[in-house]
């Protein structure tokens, strides 16, 4: 079987010879090269043309995010695993958004990132347990927001039922409490209610009030004028 080649590309001495004595342990993959800054990275991987890259994200010259984006314009089909200490949203998403295919901590187990490897290898992404719960919970966060605003921006007959929105029309029409009973087959009390939740809602307290509210609703035609 043909064994995955990788680079890895670290500032530190220590990470790099670490991750290199964990990956010949397996005999799927083969360590082809290493680099010490992002700039090196860069040129190691247009002369060995590695299957991945792990990438360190801060490395001096050029850190591992303008790296990645650099391979991936010019190699998209070598996949980029960042190997970093930094449990960061907004790294996760400059990283994606650079074209890497995985985003793990160094402080994974052996296991983790063997499985991130071959993941990648197998054109998946992967991620560690904490980034994933980051992404999640980003997602859920923008997506709630995005309802705050949708909810802000909808029109205020929203907040109405469509019987108080009944009641609001012929209030502005001029018609009493009574009238609009008769109106629309319910009682006197009913109406009062919904004449009162109305206010309420709206935080309008007079009737003059109301009446304006419809008119900027567009609960009345142009030309309609109020009953006597």
């Amino acid at each position: 079987m043909r064994k995955t080649r990788i680079l890895i590309a670290d500032d530190h001495d220590v990470v790099r010879s670490g991750l290199k004595a964990l990956l010949r342990t397996s005999p799927e993959f083969a360590i082809v090269g290493e680099a010490s800054d992002g700039e090196e990275a860069v040129r190691r991987v247009e002369e060995l043309l590695p299957d991945i890259v792990m990438m360190d994200i801060s490395m001096p010259r050029l850190d591992g995010i303008g790296a990645t984006r650099l391979i991936k314009q010019h190699h998209p089909s070598i996949c980029v695993i960042i190997l970093t200490v930094y449990e960061e949203e907004e790294y996760v998403y400059q990283i994606l958004h650079a074209g890497a295919s995985g985003y793990i901590l160094k402080n994974a187990g052996k296991r983790e990132i063997f499985n991130a490897i071959k993941a990648v290898r197998d054109g998946e992404r992967f991620f560690s347990p904490g980034v994933s719960r980051l992404i999640i919970d980003g997602f859920l966060k923008r997506a709630e927001e995005q309802d705050r605003t949708e909810k802000a921006a909808e029109p205020e007959t929203t907040l109405l039922t469509k019987r108080e929105t009944e009641v609001l029309k012929y209030i502005a029409l001029g018609y009493t409490n009574r009238q609009i009973a008769e109106l629309l087959f319910l009682s006197f009390r009913t109406v009062n209610t919904h004449r009162a939740n109305l206010m309420q809602k709206l935080d309008i307290h007079e009737t003059a009030g109301l009446v304006r509210h419809a008119m900027t609703l567009g609960l009345l035609p142009a030309d309609t004028t109020p009953r006597k």
